[in-house]
């Protein structure tokens, strides 16, 4: 079995896991709002990068980014005892730009789309 598979793997359970601790178990009202998109997880399972979106200004991502690091503690300890795992990986909050980009790149086409009826 390839060590991808398995990073893959345990990085969902992973992302399943802490998105629904912020849903239940975190009272962070800076966390509001907050929508984990996606899991990057080494092959050694040491480190995670847990990309999340917010809705709203940058303002309100770099607010959530401060809350997601407070919690960062108390989501490992729950990782460590939830999921059974031998080494929890180090996490890293990473806010996610997609949907941003993709909102961008959809409002340019309607502007092209709008010129062309003109």
């Amino acid at each position: 079995m390839a060590s991808g598979k398995r990073a893959t793997r345990v990085g969902e359970q992973i992302l399943r896991f802490v998105a629904e601790l912020l849903m239940t178990r975190v009272r962070d009202p800076r966390l509001k709002g907050v929508t984990l998109t996606g899991i990057n997880l080494s092959n050694d399972l040491k480190n995670a990068r847990i990309f999340y979106s917010v809705l709203g200004s940058k303002e309100e991502a770099k607010q959530a980014l401060t809350g997601l690091d407070s919690a960062k503690g108390f989501i490992k300890r729950e990782l460590g005892s939830g999921l059974k795992l031998r080494n929890v990986p180090d996490i890293i909050f990473d806010h996610d730009l997609t949907l941003e980009t993709g909102n961008r790149i959809e409002q340019l086409f309607k502007k092209i789309q709008d010129d062309d009826k003109e």
